[in-house]
């Protein structure tokens, strides 16, 4: 489970919030989102945990708790709209592609279905 983790310290770094998490369970990944002229942190990441019975006990354990006076703010990351978009994408052409196969969603009219076709040979 990915969650979004809020209201961190431009001081933190991402082995300090490695560790945070750790503590919880295990984790997957960890990144501190960065500016990109700086180099510094923007006060906010992302940790990864696999197993989501640990990840739900880490927002328990840790949303709300002072860290450098800041009160952490930790949930379930969201899709990002444009994934989101992108899934539904891919959903649709999976739905058209099997729908295409399948002739009983076929355009062709019943009556033309298992008919040969005549070859111009055939018309002579």
């Amino acid at each position: 489970m990915k969650l979004l983790v809020r209201n961190l310290s431009r001081n933190v770094t991402e082995k300090e919030l490695l560790e945070l998490f750790e503590a919880e369970g295990t984790v997957q990944s960890c990144s501190l989102v960065l500016d990109a002229s700086t180099g510094r942190s923007k006060g906010f990441g992302f940790v990864e945990m696999p197993k989501v019975g640990e990840a739900k006990r880490a927002i328990k354990a840790l949303n709300g708790k002072q860290i450098d006076d800041i009160k952490l703010r930790v949930k379930k990351a969201e899709e990002k709209p444009e994934q989101q978009t992108e899934e539904k994408t891919k959903e649709k052409a999976k739905e058209n592609t099997s729908k295409e196969a399948d002739p009983t969603t076929s355009k062709r009219s019943p009556d033309v279905w298992g008919k040969p076709t005549s070859s111009p040979a055939q018309n002579k």
